[in-house]
Order: C-alpha cells, then sequence, then structure tokens
C-alpha cells in the first residue's frame, strides 16, 4: 500500500480536529520540523494556528516549553517519525525537569505497518516518551483524537506540570472523520491543578506559630509559587513581615532586582566564584525555613539551607513529597501556594515584623565583582559582560520588564548570581535538565511570549555552537533578540570539574579551534560585532537594542579558576 495518500480531501480529517483541539486549548503556536507526514498535515487546516519551522527538532521542543512556562498555558510542538522523534525528546526531557505544560506530537509510522525496529524509521515512540512525559499515548482510531488532547492537556497542566506525549501514524493523520459527534466544551485549567491534604490547615497553623516565634524566617521560593499566582502575595507577606526571599534559578524576580528583601537567587557554586562564605551568610542565621512551590529539580539542595545553627524546616508545595531521603521538613503543608501564602498572612495579622539578618558583606562583595573596572589582556571576565547587560536592560526596559536568558555552562552560575529580574521568569535557563544549547530556543519562546519587552541572550561557545543553526530561524522570525557569545573556545564548566577532580585539565577533552561567531551570525542573517572591553560592549548592546532586529556580540573571556569553594556541589 502506497505510503502516499492519493489526494488532499476538501472533508475534515484527523488533522483537522487535531489542530481544532488544541486550538480550542488555546493554543496558537506549533513549533517544529515536519516529515513525510506533509501528505496529511499542512498546518493550515485551523486558523488561529501558526507553524513555526524550527531548524532542529530540540528547538521546537525548548521553544514550546518556554512559551508554555511564561504563558503558564499548555504549548504544542512537532517532529517527524522515527529520529525527528528523538531529536524532540531532549526537548520533552527539558520540559518535564523544567516543568512546562508542552504538548509534544510526532508522526508515525502507517498503523498497518507499526513494526518497532524493524519498519523504516520506525521506533516504539510511546515507550521512548513515556518514562519522561506525564502522558503518551498512540492514536488507535481517528474519532479518538479529541480525546487524547483532552487527556494530554489535563495531564500537563496536573502539578508537577510537564510534558504530554502524542503518536500520530500518518494514515490516520490524513483519515476522513466523522465531525458530528458534538464535543464538549475544552476545559483547559486557568492554573495547575494540584494536592491538596485533606487538614493541610492545620500543618499552616504550626507553620504560623513557628514564623510568629521565629527570630530570622526566611522565605525560600520556587516556580510552582509562581505557577500558583502567589508571587503578589508573598511579595506582600515578606514585606509586612519583613522576611528574607531566597530564590531557586528560575524563581528570580519574585521580588525585583534592587529590592532591600532579596537576597538573591541559590547556586551551589556561588562561594566558589565569589571566593566568599555566600551560603554561610545567606543561611547561616535563619531559624526558620519556610520552602514555598520548592522543587529538588530546580537544584537548590536542602544542604545548602542548613549551614549554621539549628533550623525549622516547612515545606509547601502542591505535591507530595517526592524527595524525603533529601529533604524531610518537620512540617509538612500539602496545598496549593497561594492558599498557604494567604492562610499564613491572616495568621500572622499579630506578628510583629521580624529582623532581616543581614547580609551587607555578601552584598559588597558581589558589588565588588560588578563594579570590576579591570582590563585583561586574555578575555573579559564573565561579571563584566553580565554587569554591562543589566545596564543595558535597566536603561532600555520598562519598570518589570525584560528577560535575561542564559545557555548552559559556568557563566550561567554567573547570571544566578548577578543577573537582573524584575519579574518573574525574567532569568530563564534550564534549571532541571541543564540542556546544552539550550539558550537559542528559550530566546525564542521568551520573545514570542514578551513581544513588546527586550530579550538578551548569553550563551557560551560551546552550547551556542551545539544549536546554532537556529539562528536563521531567529533571522526568518524577525526577532528582536539581543545575543552575548561568551568566547574562550572551550567547554569552560567542564575544564572545572577536571580541575576539581585533578587538579589539572586535559585540553583534548574541552577545548575547540576558534570560531568566527560574528561570521557565523552573518551567514544565518543577523547582524554582529566583536567586543572586548566593557566600552565596546555597553556600545553594542545599545546599538542592538535599538536595531528592532536580532543582533549578535561575541566576546572574547577568561575564567580564573578557583578549586576552593565548590563543597556546595557534593552530593
Amino acid at each position: 500500500m502506497s505510503r502516499v495518500p492519493a489526494g488532499r480531501t476538501t472533508e475534515p480529517t484527523t488533522a483537522h480536529a487535531l489542530l481544532r483541539r488544541l486550538h480550542d486549548h488555546g493554543v496558537r503556536t506549533v513549533f517544529g520540523v515536519v516529515g513525510r507526514e506533509a501528505a496529511a498535515i499542512l498546518f493550515d487546516e485551523v486558523d488561529g494556528i501558526d507553524f513555526v519551522l524550527t531548524r532542529h527538532e530540540f528547538t521546537a521542543g525548548v521553544a514550546a516549553d518556554v512559551l508554555a512556562r511564561i504563558s503558564g498555558r499548555p504549548q504544542a510542538c512537532w517532529a517527524t517519525l522515527g529520529p525527528g522523534m528523538t531529536n524532540l525528546s531532549t526537548g520533552v526531557a527539558t520540559s518535564v525537569l523544567d516543568r512546562s505544560p508542552v504538548i509534544a506530537l510526532a508522526a508515525q509510522s502507517e498503523s498497518h505497518d507499526i513494526f518497532p525496529n524493524d519498519t523504516h524509521q520506525c521506533l516504539d515512540s510511546v515507550a521512548v516518551m513515556r518514562p519522561m512525559t506525564k502522558y503518551a499515548a498512540e492514536l488507535q482510531r481517528p474519532d479518538d483524537v479529541t480525546d487524547l488532547v483532552d487527556s494530554a492537556v489535563a495531564a500537563a497542566m496536573t502539578e508537577p506540570v510537564g510534558p504530554s506525549f502524542i503518536s500520530l501514524p500518518v494514515d490516520l493523520l490524513g483519515s476522513e472523520i466523522d465531525t458530528s459527534p458534538a464535543h464538549p466544551e475544552a476545559r483547559t485549567p486557568v492554573k495547575p491543578l494540584g494536592a491538596v491534604e485533606d487538614g493541610w490547615q492545620e500543618a499552616a497553623q504550626k507553620a504560623a506559630e513557628l514564623v510568629g516565634a521565629a527570630r530570622h524566617p526566611v522565605l525560600v521560593v520556587g516556580a510552582a509559587a509562581i505557577r500558583s499566582g502567589a508571587v503578589p502575595a508573598v511579595r506582600a507577606l515578606a514585606e509586612r513581615l519583613n522576611l528574607p526571599v531566597i530564590t531557586t534559578y528560575i524563581a528570580k524576580g519574585v521580588l525585583p532586582h534592587g529590592h532591600e528583601l532579596n537576597y538573591g537567587a541559590v547556586t551551589g557554586y556561588m562561594d566558589g566564584i565569589l571566593s566568599f562564605p555566600a551560603l554561610e551568610t545567606l543561611f547561616g542565621p535563619a531559624d526558620v525555613i519556610l520552602t514555598l512551590g520548592y522543587d529538588y529539580a530546580e537544584d537548590l539542595r536542602p544542604s545548602m539551607w542548613q549551614r549554621g545553627g539549628e533550623k525549622t524546616t516547612v515545606r509547601v508545595s502542591p505535591t507530595a513529597n517526592p524527595v524525603p531521603r533529601v529533604y524531610r521538613p518537620d512540617v509538612d503543608v500539602v496545598t496549593d501556594v497561594l492558599a498557604f501564602v494567604e492562610y499564613l498572612d491572616r495568621h500572622t495579622a499579630d506578628v510583629a515584623p521580624k529582623t532581616a539578618h543581614d547580609i551587607a558583606p555578601l552584598r559588597e562583595r558581589i558589588g565588588e565583582f560588578l563594579a570590576d573596572p579591570g582590563t585583561y589582556d586574555d578575555g573579559m571576565r564573565v561579571h563584566q559582560v553580565i554587569d554591562s547587560m543589566n545596564t543595558v536592560m535597566a536603561e532600555t526596559a520598562e519598570a518589570g520588564e525584560g528577560t535575561i536568558v542564559s545557555d548552559i555552562g559556568f557563566f550561567r552560575h554567573y547570571g544566578v548570581l548577578f543577573a537582573r529580574a524584575d519579574q518573574p521568569f525574567g532569568f530563564l535557563t534550564s534549571a532541571g535538565c541543564s540542556s546544552f544549547g539550550y539558550g537559542i530556543p528559550a530566546a525564542i519562546g521568551a520573545q514570542l511570549a514578551r513581544p513588546g519587552q527586550p530579550v538578551f541572550l548569553i550563551a557560551g561557545d560551546g552550547g551556542f555552537h551545539s544549536n546554532s543553526a537556529d539562528l536563521e530561524t531567529v533571522a526568518r522570525l524577525n526577532l528582536p533578540i539581543v545575543t552575548v557569545v561568551v568566547n574562550n573556545d572551550t567547554n569552560g564548566l567542564i575544564e572545572l570539574y577536571q580541575n576539581l577532580g585533578h587538579r589539572r585539565s586535559y585540553d583534548p577533552a574541552v577545548k575547540f579551534t576558534d570560531v568566527d561567531f560574528t561570521a557565523l551570525a552573518r551567514a544565518n542573517g543577523v547582524e554582529a560585532v566583536r567586543a572586548t572591553t566593557r566600552e565596546e560592549l555597553l556600545a553594542a548592546l545599545r546599538k542592538g537594542t535599538g536595531l528592532g532586529r536580532p543582533f549578535l556580540i561575541e566576546v572574547p573571556v577568561h575564567y580564573d579558576f578557583q578549586t576552593g569553594g565548590f563543597g556546595a556541589l557534593s552530593i
């Protein structure tokens, strides 16, 4: 039997029903790469959905991940069968560990020819995707496609949020279907659904009593607090009780960058980068730790806050505790984060403001880094690059706007420490999966989610070039992303680990030959310059923000490795 349908039909097909139901759930963009299933689906079958062609399926997955994270709504990505699906799988893995409600879709061989590992390009897609998705299914009957989309959305929007996957045999995708049976209205949760334990208020009352009696309580905030809509309530509570707020990588921006109670985001690399006891300064005096929407996948480990004196811990989450071996809180409140914060606010109404513990020495140390006036022959320092990005972002973005995206590498941890974030998800990185090459697709997703706001991307030469083909996608879409490639011709984070483990590095495992990233950018339709000093970088960033189109800046950098201070990385 031919793999190509006899001709296009004007009758509704499974493809129509699929796209219509995605549209009903609020999906307006599908990112992806199409294969021979193009004979069955054009992606223009339903008005109101745009198809964004990417150069790689991984890009499609991460762009959907970030658009879903910022919008709080399900978003979709597409791959062809076989290797297209396996390419997409890393994007799916990113969205499960980074907690985004992605609907991943992939074509499959004809329903009568599905013999995984024997049929041309045929793999058991559901078996591949099931371990890293909330829901995975293969279409068996064309009329079921609407129900599969509903199931996929319901699973993706249940905490912990994450991806769902549907495998679509190409013959069924192009099949005519009967549209006369009316389907119920699509129900897309306004925010993710979470667990609520009976009697959670009793545990919340214990938490309120602990906060009332504490001398130095601290809020540790994760992304589930943002997803719950709790950010305004967290800010109000923190300001009323004078509670310091510390965040995971991805929850930066819960309090604005310059807020006095914003004690920053935590990375296990911070003591080593700063050559300063940052974790001890942040957590040492704390006697009560309230983790609001805490998620172990966000890489803030409980061992990091167990500094200094004895502490009582309160966990507040819309999921049951999945990691009791590493985090066994004294009080566990399983409920919606917003509901808890509102309860805590009411039940501490008579509590006087606390005296926030002093972190002035840490802020002074960070200030020293950001003010570094040095000129270095071997390349700029990453903290100088990020300070320059912060400066121009502050000049360009409206209050409470702007996004800095970080790819994966050693520089990312400088971003966690130093990058400004004045809104939730104002700093974006792959906190859970740390997917190399994340930067370009994440910036695409961020710019599409926030079209009127500046988006800056910082990427290392290794991660950037692992996925640099999608510079052409940025240019084709004319997205005004300003990209800074910090280039040391090295996988710098791996060189750090070599030095941590062996007190030396081994160049064949980490060193590259030189790539002219400005020429690469121009070849893909993106204007580009090279900057070697603060003054040149500031001028380039200001130029880039004023262009209204993509712009790339290559900056030679150098890391001064200090092998001490990284004990917090031990598991």
